[in-house]
């Protein structure tokens, strides 16, 4: 009986540490990252820069881009490297007038989400614009769905124009199938322009499956313009973005997946310090 048990205990202090540790507080899982935020690298060394991130502890990578490769020849690289891409990020007109080549690709890179950036637009969001981008998201989301995808819509700001008691982008969110239709936060994007991000993830919390984790510097001005200089985007915790209230909001919702994205030219100083500070919270 004594030997029972004590081969019990062992048995049950090997799985505890064998047990992956959580990252941080707020964020249970090592968070992925942008690939936009390497974008200069990728573009020169496509296996270089995929090192980089793995030598980070980063395994999940959002793709906005295949950067001169193949699906296929992008997928050898990450199989090799023991990295996966879970997002792949394409654009309107693409999810519009060539879904079946953005479907073969997601297929190939083995992800579960496609989302788009933003919607083409030369102004503020207008309701006309609103109305035909839900169409093609609804269209598009359910070809995603038959093929075992979610398609996710990245806001980017210019979204939040207000209409009838709310804004432009709860007119989206209620125009979309929640079966075939979800949506990726961009925090500064929706900052930015004047929201709440924990507030807006506490409203839509089935609609939102991605998130995007970028700060801004304290000097930027509220803005629903959808762009800011580069050199803006600086390490998580150090600018407006109240980061404890949004992870919190953001666990509470259906996000599957939290990418680091810094859009400056230092990212790859900045990334390391991004991560150290998640894993503090």
């Amino acid at each position: 009986m004594i030997r029972t048990t004590a081969f019990l205990i062992l048995v049950v202090i090997a799985t505890s540490v064998g047990q992956a540790q959580p990252f941080g507080k707020l964020v249970k899982k090592t968070p992925g990252i942008v690939s936009y935020t390497l974008r200069d690298s990728f573009g020169k060394d496509v296996p270089g820069t995929l090192d980089k991130i793995k030598a980070w502890g980063i395994t999940d990578i959002e793709f906005s881009s295949l950067f001169g490769k193949t699906a296929t020849e992008l997928r050898a690289l990450l199989d090799q490297r023991g990295l996966h891409a879970s997002s792949y990020g394409v654009s309107y007109d693409a999810i519009d007038q060539k879904p079946d080549s953005i479907l073969n690709n997601a297929k190939i890179l083995g992800v579960k989400y496609i989302r788009i950036g933003s919607i083409p637009h030369k102004s503020a969001a207008t309701l006309e614009m609103m109305k035909q981008a839900a169409d093609v998201f609804n269209r598009f989301g359910k070809q995603a769905h038959d093929k075992g995808f979610m398609f996710c819509y990245h806001n980017h700001g210019f979204e939040f124009q207000p209409y009838e008691g709310g804004t432009l982008f709860d007119y989206l969110v209620k125009q979309t199938n929640p079966d075939y239709v979800g949506y990726e936060m961009d925090v500064t994007w929706t900052y930015l322009p004047g929201q709440d991000p924990a507030a807006l993830l506490t409203k839509y919390p089935k609609r939102f499956r991605l998130i995007h984790l970028k700060d801004v510097a304290k000097d930027v001005e509220h803005s629903d313009k959808g762009g800011m200089p580069n050199e803006k985007s600086v390490v998580l915790g150090t600018g407006q973005i109240d980061w404890p209230a949004v992870l919190r909001a953001a666990n509470k919702a259906s996000i599957d997946h939290f990418y680091i994205e810094d859009e400056s030219k230092a990212a790859e100083e900045q990334v390391p310090k991004s991560m150290a500070y998640l894993k503090s919270l």
